[in-house]
């Protein structure tokens, strides 16, 4: 099958999967907008979601995303690296037209699994996977907002999570348009025009994750009302 045996299929499969994880990132996005305004109606969308069977089958959907992504970036890379041979250990000065974080991909992307990791760990795992198993005295389980104004208030936390959110702006602004150009989708004249979509697309994204960081972190979170 061409998606998964050649070259140009799997960047296919990874430009795919990236843009279903930026639609999630939107959602993600959207469903957090709440805490800004309200802890009730944080909780209410907690809730909501929880571990009912769609939200389950969703996280377990987007668990096959991000799996695809990542390994199919580790292929691609190797792909790249054995293609260039020695030629990568030449100095050579970086063209202009090609950015920082297009050189640096596998970096940020290992970033951003660790980030994931922390990220699982902090929250999918204090609330869906707390709530699916039954535990016992578990907080985010019961009340996500104070949840998260728990692990917000520790310095060292709120710190990582904004090194990861800069990882993957610079990730995202790259993936996005790549992904429009992967799939045809851009030529002389809407390769920038996506470029400057997508830096403002995902500036405005994760902006909001970022000022939501540091609302909690510097106390100015909202009530539970």
């Amino acid at each position: 099958m061409w998606l998964i045996n050649s070259p140009i299929g799997r960047k296919v499969v990874m430009s795919l999967t990236g843009i279903c994880l930026v639609l999630f990132l939107t959602f993600h996005c959207a469903m957090n907008v709440a805490a800004f305004f309200s802890g009730d109606a944080y909780n209410a969308v907690c809730e909501f979601l929880g571990a009912n069977w769609y939200a389950v089958v969703g996280t377990l959907g987007l668990a096959f995303l991000a799996c695809c992504h990542i390994v199919y970036a580790f292929i691609l890379t190797a792909q790249n690296r054995r293609a260039r041979g020695d030629q990568r250990y030449a100095v050579s000065n970086r063209r202009p037209e090609v950015s920082w974080a297009s050189q640096n991909m596998l970096v940020l992307g290992i970033i951003i699994a660790i980030g994931l990791l922390l990220h699982l760990y902090n929250f999918w795992a204090h609330m869906m996977l707390a709530e699916f198993t039954g535990a016992q005295n578990a907080i985010g389980a019961a009340d996500g907002f104070g949840w998260i104004k728990e692990v917000f208030s520790c310095p060292v936390y709120s710190v990582l999570y904004l090194v990861w959110i800069v990882a993957l702006w610079f990730h995202l602004t790259h993936g996005f348009w790549s992904s429009m150009q992967t799939l045809g989708w851009s030529g002389k004249i809407w390769l920038k025009r996506w470029q400057a979509i997508g830096v403002v697309y995902v500036t405005v994204l994760l902006g909001v994750f970022a000022i939501l960081v540091l609302s909690f972190w510097l106390g100015f979170a909202p009530s539970m009302c």
